[in-house]
């Protein structure tokens, strides 16, 4: 059976997560494990400290009350384990459960529009070996019980062909629609200037309408293609459709697209990660400033397993 792990915290961040771990589990037929981590016991202090008692105790306790408030339809069970790390100890604990991703809800800092990376969601970002599910702040207030619509962001970079097919794999297997966005046009004179790295330099009008016009062209073909392939790959009649994401920034394509509650990006890590490990790259960082949907990062190298 597919399983799902969601980083929980007895927090209203902890609930989104949550919130979404069923939205998630509920779609693809997943068992939910709701995991917590706790720091082990310091240096010098006593095994049995009361302390540590009352503080495994308690998290028992939000453990069951969170298994507790998952709905009857969506299997649940709850784990504590002890690490140093949060991100580190849930990572082992999902490959000790063998599950096919994490889910996390938004910390209370580094807000980034409705999604925040804390410190823990940025390590997760950086190292986890599995699919990273972001639910932004909120996620828990809303009443939508099943993915509506899945849309992933599709480069030309190596690794844009396994993430496709990762996306194609999950939509089918929830039977949820696939949106294919384009993202080659997005922003490619400021793009060409970062990577001369002048940061205050006027772009020449000339060369923004040529280069813009040629991506554009470039991104209705790959556009075209990433259809073609992903329809090979699903049933007929399946409904999945493709488009580009037009905008000056990354930001304006992003809020060009219509977004709806339940649904769910999917996007790749940056070329700078580490085979089978997450990196957020520039322009999923960019997203997640404007974004209010679920975001799921997939490690470089995905290799995507059918769970029974």
């Amino acid at each position: 059976m597919r399983r799902l792990v969601v980083g929980y915290l007895a927090t209203p961040s902890g609930d989104d997560g949550l919130a979404l771990g069923i939205r998630l589990a509920r779609t693809l037929g997943a068992q939910l494990d709701i995991c917590m981590v706790l720091p082990p016991d310091p240096p010098g202090a006593s095994p049995n400290s009361s302390y540590d008692d009352l503080l495994a105790v308690q998290a028992r306790k939000w453990v069951a009350e969170a298994v507790a408030a998952v709905p009857a339809d969506v299997a649940a069970e709850g784990h504590i384990s002890f690490h140093e790390s949060f991100a580190a100890g849930l990572i082992e604990e999902t490959q000790r459960l063998g599950a096919l991703g994490i889910v996390v809800g938004a910390a209370g800092d580094g807000l980034l529009g409705r999604h925040s990376i804390g410190t823990v969601t940025g390590e997760l970002l950086h190292s986890a070996p599995v699919p990273l599910a972001l639910a932004p702040r909120g996620t828990r207030t809303s009443t939508v019980t099943r993915v509506r619509e899945v849309t992933c962001a599709i480069g030309d970079r190596p690794g844009a062909d396994l993430l496709l097919d990762l996306a194609v794999r999950a939509s089918a297997a929830a039977g949820t629609p696939l949106r294919l966005v384009s993202l080659i046009a997005v922003d490619p004179v400021r793009a060409a200037l970062d990577s001369a790295r002048i940061p205050h330099a006027e772009p020449d009008p000339a060369y923004a309408a040529e280069s813009g016009d040629s991506l554009s062209e470039r991104a209705r073909r790959h556009a075209v293609l990433t259809l073609e392939a992903a329809k090979s790959r699903l049933p007929e009649g399946f409904p999945v459709t493709s488009l580009t994401a037009d905008g000056a920034t990354v930001e304006a394509a992003v809020n060009r697209l219509d977004w709806h509650d339940g649904d769910l990006i999917m996007v790749g890590s940056s070329r700078l990660a580490q085979p089978r490990r997450l990196f957020l790259g520039s322009t999923a960082a960019k997203m997640l400033r404007v974004l209010q949907v679920p975001m799921v990062v997939v490690p470089k190298e995905e290799i995507y397993e059918p769970h029974d």
